[in-house]
């Protein structure tokens, strides 16, 4: 290609719209423009990176032996309902009406679609196990679209369903999809670590998320990076906290503390550290109040405060619920006294002379303790990760650190195939549920998630795999006949090698402004038709990422790029 013949609009400055830098250089190198909020157009050189990801990702599910489906962006509501997910998606949910007044949603996900599909077409263990899979456009009506293509309202999707006849076939397939997933974003030239995750509202009992490392990543990573373990904000576990020894328990005492409603108000009030305090927080579960007890500077998990509750999920209670239930104002709840069922989380168990609100409005208690002063219910896990907890495998320190999220994979059991009634007749003539296993990846993600960790000053660092053109090259003088021919025999050349992508920048412009666009759009290989080829003949091959030159003979140059190919590769 020609860049005289393409549109590659490039921007000097940063735009005003951009928070991060893969965002940035997105624009800035003509790969994306905004058309509204949390959708964007992808132009011609974006076009050719997203499409060398979906290659990728069409080559490796292949691969692993999943059969390729398009299935509509459209979807009737009754099928959310019917896999109980309508009110679980809630107003991220884009639905309109059409002119029969029909209510349709454009599709988050594909759970209930490919169910639907399948329980009507498969009906017997012959036919199993099945993998299938799709490249498709996604809808979700974020509330805050932010850092580009990462958080869109519109974004492409990789999504595959295997389903099996039992457990230990749902096992295999998810093995060869996590594999597949390895290879995908090792051949994208990602920096990734996979994690334990929680399931979420897709349910089922076990995944992993792919993250790659970021500081503007939206997901929490949990890692001890002395044996390994891993695992995203939600799943994370963490060895239980020791009690205190030899702890005299002194006498429980009132105090006032005149509208001090919030944990760090109190904390400053009394002087006492938020770790030696404990929150009493009412939730509502199956219609009834409970009281959930957490140390000061801890956050509820709810994830894990509803697995624990056994349900699909739990809301805080409002101020009236609170006052009835506590007989004081927003913020002195407390345990002592209480009539409801207390579930404190382990970190409370263990504290002694602790700080509580007094369940009286503008009074807290002093050194409260478990056991003496009130009973806990249930003692479980049910906070986040902090700062000083330990690994729950080697008891070292714990790293918590940023990342963006570029896959998932999920075992789901029977959550959809129950729900939607996709059975089959297994060797016995007996109907069970199909075994389904989930699995995503975010496309648009790949490439922002790559330019946010391979940049620099200058613009974008391709890995050979995905950038747009592999090979650019740039006549320093257009006007200089011999030069241009040299710069065109080259070009017509390597074109007619398959896999050697080459742009010609055939611009008229000032070489600083060549070279500045060649780096910002990122392609990994520069031949340079410049000072050296006028005096020597030789032209100058010069690397994105490392900066190192080569001088080379024009009749070297297909077998030096060949070379470089082969080095740039392992990378």
């Amino acid at each position: 290609m020609k860049w005289s013949q393409s549109l590659i609009p490039t921007l000097k400055e940063n735009p005003s719209e951009a928070e991060i830098d893969s965002h940035k250089l997105m624009i800035r190198a003509g790969l994306i423009r905004r058309i509204t909020a949390g959708a964007y157009a992808y132009l011609p050189l974006g076009t050719l990176v997203l499409n060398k990801v979906i290659n990728i990702v069409r080559e490796e599910m292949n691969r692993a032996g999943a059969i390729e489906v398009f299935l509509p962006a459209l979807q009737p509501l009754n099928l959310l309902e019917e896999s109980g997910r309508l009110n679980v998606f809630g107003d991220d949910l884009i639905t309109f009406e059409d002119r029969h007044g029909k209510t349709t949603a454009l599709g988050p996900t594909h759970e209930e679609i490919i169910t639907d599909i399948v329980r009507n077409e498969i009906n017997s263990y012959r036919q199993l196990p099945i993998t299938l899979y799709q490249i498709q456009t996604k809808f979700r009506d974020e509330t805050r679209p932010r850092f580009g293509v990462l958080r869109s309202k519109e974004f492409i999707m990789k999504d595959a369903y295997s389903f099996d006849i039992d457990y230990e076939g749902l096992n295999k397939s998810y093995k060869l999809m996590y594999d597949a997933y390895c290879r995908i974003f090792d051949r994208c030239g990602l920096d990734y670590i996979v994690v334990e995750a929680d399931s979420g509202a897709m349910g089922g009992d076990a995944s992993h998320e792919f993250m790659v490392p970021s500081s503007v990543g939206e997901d929490v990573l949990i890692r001890c990076l002395k044996c390994g373990y891993s695992a995203n904000r939600e799943r994370a576990e963490f060895a239980p906290i020791s009690k205190e020894n030899h702890v005299t328990l002194q006498t429980v005492k009132e105090v006032l503390t005149p509208n001090k409603h919030t944990i760090q108000e109190v904390s400053t009030f009394l002087k006492v550290s938020p770790s030696k305090m404990v929150k009493t927080m009412i939730y509502i579960s199956n219609g009834e109040p409970i009281a959930v007890l957490l140390r000061g500077d801890h956050e509820v998990n709810e994830t894990k405060l509803t697995k624990v509750l056994g349900q699909e999920a739990v809301a805080l209670a409002d101020h009236t619920t609170i006052e009835h239930v506590t007989g004081a104002r927003l913020g002195f709840a407390g345990p002592v006294g209480l009539k409801t069922r207390i579930i404190a989380d382990q970190a409370v168990s263990v504290l002694s002379n602790f700080v509580t609100g007094a369940n009286k409005s503008d009074f807290h208690l002093l050194n409260v303790n478990t056991e003496r002063d009130f009973k806990i219910d249930q003692i479980a896990n049910i906070r986040y990760v902090t700062k000083g907890d330990k690994c729950p495998k080697c008891n070292h320190d714990l790293d918590i650190s940023q990342g963006i999220e570029i896959g998932h994979v999920f075992k789901l059991g029977t959550k959809y195939s129950d729900a939607l009634k996709a059975k089959f007749l297994d060797t016995n003539g007996k109907e069970k549920s199909m075994i389904m296993g989930c699995y995503g990846i975010g496309v648009n993600r790949i490439i922002a998630s790559l330019i946010e960790r391979s940049h620099d000053e200058n613009g974008i660092i391709w890995p050979l795999s995905l950038a747009p053109y592999k090979v650019i090259i740039i006549p320093v003088n257009v006007s200089d006949t011999n030069s241009m021919q040299m710069a065109n025999s080259i070009y017509e050349d390597l074109s007619n090698n398959p896999g050697i992508e080459v742009l010609l920048d055939d611009r008229d412009l000032r070489p600083g402004v060549k070279f500045k666009d060649a780096d910002l759009i990122g392609v990994p290989i520069k031949i340079i038709v410049g000072k050296k080829f006028t005096e020597t003949k030789e032209l100058e091959i010069k690397l994105r990422k490392s900066g190192e030159i080569f001088l080379v003979r024009p009749e070297n140059i297909k077998s030096k790029i060949k070379e470089l190919f082969e080095t740039l590769s392992k990378y």
